[in-house]
């Protein structure tokens, strides 16, 4: 018994790695430049993918975070790209419990899709009632970042309470997360009973000081359009637009597309769009779900 926990931290190590050895950056959009002393996945890699930081999965490798939280082990899994039944495996050494089931998004429409692929220069995302993103584009990859909609980066609410580095890029973060926080409160009146949206709403109370705080105001806000300013780590800082364009189908979804807001923008976000586009051959859309 008393040799169990150092047991589990060596099978989640022995585990860790095999999963990255299997992977090789090309099949996530990775670039693998430069030599590599062992097969696979580098650490930083797993890390970026799983929008955590390069230490913290270290330290997870090494069995000394304590006892990990179920949303960022999911991160890692979706960054691993782990089947279900070894999904369950992580959560078991890493946590000592299995994981709850994995909600699955509805797809998103073929019309939306067309729109997606049709602003190649645009970054543009389809997200659900529960801020969910279901699908991006390459445009949107590029302004984002590649882990964008995957992973621990599959809501927008978590993004912004819960990943610093977003939050620092964020330059109007208070305006934007308040109207997020609005958003959640407008979307569970209309889907009371839903258990995804009850769960993204709880962990961000649970996570989020802030988010707790502004949740007990009772603000009611419908996002539609606005401006806010990003810092990009290639392009620095640019000034654009967001506009919401809401589906009639009953499905909650929502295409996000966002625009440059003066010349600069538009120039910075030409140039990262086709610097990706280098990189990875030119693919335009990645569905998340579906």
């Amino acid at each position: 018994m008393g040799n169990r926990p150092v047991q589990r931290r060596a099978d989640l190590a022995e585990f860790l790695r095999a999963m990255r050895a299997r992977l090789r950056p090309g099949d996530l959009g990775l670039p693998e430049a430069g030599r590599r002393r062992t097969p696979g996945l580098r650490r930083q890699e797993v890390a970026q993918l799983a929008a955590v930081s390069i230490d913290w999965y270290i330290r997870l490798e090494q069995g000394r975070v304590g006892v990990p939280g179920a949303a960022v082990l999911d991160a890692v899994a979706e960054a691993l790209r782990l089947s279900p039944a070894e999904r369950g495996h992580l959560h078991l050494i890493a946590r000592g419990e299995a994981p709850v089931a994995v909600h699955r998004p509805a797809p998103v429409g073929g019309s939306l899709r067309v729109l997606l692929d049709g602003l190649p220069l645009l970054p543009a995302y389809v997200v659900d009632f529960r801020l969910d993103v279901l699908a991006r584009n390459a445009a949107a990859a590029a302004l984002f970042g590649e882990g964008f909609g995957s992973g621990f980066a599959d809501n927008l609410g978590r993004l912004l309470f819960r990943a610093p580095g977003i939050r620092a890029a964020q330059l109007d973060w208070e305006r934007v997360a308040r109207e997020t926080v609005g958003n959640l409160r407008a979307n569970l009146a209309r889907h009371r009973g839903d258990p995804r949206l009850l769960a993204v709403i709880d962990e961000l109370r649970s996570h989020s000081g802030e988010f707790a705080r502004w949740w007990e105001d009772h603000t009611v806000q419908e996002r539609a359009h606005g401006e806010k300013r990003v810092r990009h780590p290639e392009a620095g800082e640019l000034a654009v637009r967001y506009d919401v364009l809401a589906t009639l189908d009953g499905s909650g979804q929502r295409l996000m597309v966002v625009t440059p807001a003066d010349p600069a923008a538009e120039r910075a976000l030409g140039r990262l769009v086709a610097a990706r586009a280098d990189r990875l051959g030119g693919a335009v859309v990645h569905a998340i779900a579906g």
